[in-house]
């Protein structure tokens, strides 16, 4: 079992920053994909950014490449996702992803809201 708790959402204006951070109760990173999703009221939730991998490989969706950076703290077992230039479609709850690949165990926080209005 793995615990996912997210943290660092909030209401921001327009071109703001936030960061969100992942940790897990567990040091998990070397067999599990760690990845963002949002969720945006009436929508379906999609990936935002995924990292990957001892050599940490990462993917973007297209909305936000340029924009948000996805990294992690081994040391910390925390998954960031820093957010730059913050548009008001960007309005989501946030939620923290672990896949294994190898299992198809799969888990998720509880998300973490962001609101980007002026």
């Amino acid at each position: 079992q793995v615990q996912l708790v997210e943290s660092g959402g909030g209401l921001v204006q327009p071109g703001a920053s936030l960061r969100l951070s992942c940790v897990a109760s567990r040091s998990i990173f070397s067999l599990y994909n760690m990845a963002w999703y949002r969720q945006a009221p009436g929508k379906e939730r999609e990936l935002v950014a995924r990292i990957v991998g001892v050599d940490e490989r990462t993917y973007y969706t297209e909305s936000v490449k340029g924009r948000f950076t996805i990294s992690r703290d081994n040391a910390k077992n925390t998954v960031y996702l820093q957010m730059n230039s913050l548009k008001p479609e960007d309005t989501a709850s946030y939620y923290c992803n672990a896949y294994n690949p190898y299992s198809s165990y799969n888990y998720w926080g509880q998300g973490t809201q962001v609101t980007v209005s002026s």
